[in-house]
């Protein structure tokens, strides 16, 4: 069990980075900005790792096969589950501005 926990993790926040190597065309370190601390790659390698170990948890594969599906399905969501969040919030503050006109 302790491998296909270290498994999804690795492969779970590998499909993180991938993903944000797609949506930014390279790799966007960490930064502190005035308002906020920006993760970069950590927020989505982190995502993809957390949601292939919560998946691979609930259906706890019987096979090395099904432990790589699970875990590559589980970063692919996790990064559209952020990008769909992302989206939200800038429709929202659009909203909120144009209302306040």
């Amino acid at each position: 069990m302790l491998d296909d926990i270290i498994f999804s993790l690795v492969i779970g926040g590998t499909v993180g980075i991938l993903g944000h190597v797609r949506k930014h065309g390279k790799i966007v370190m960490p930064r502190r900005t005035k308002k906020f601390l920006y993760l970069g790659f950590l927020e989505e390698m982190l995502l993809g790792a957390i949601a292939a170990l919560l998946l691979v948890f609930y259906t706890v594969p019987n096979s090395f096969i099904e432990n790589i599906f699970f875990s590559l399905i589980a970063g692919i969501s996790g990064d559209a589950a952020l990008t769909s969040y992302k989206i939200i919030r800038q429709h929202n503050e659009e909203k909120a501005k144009s209302n306040n006109q």
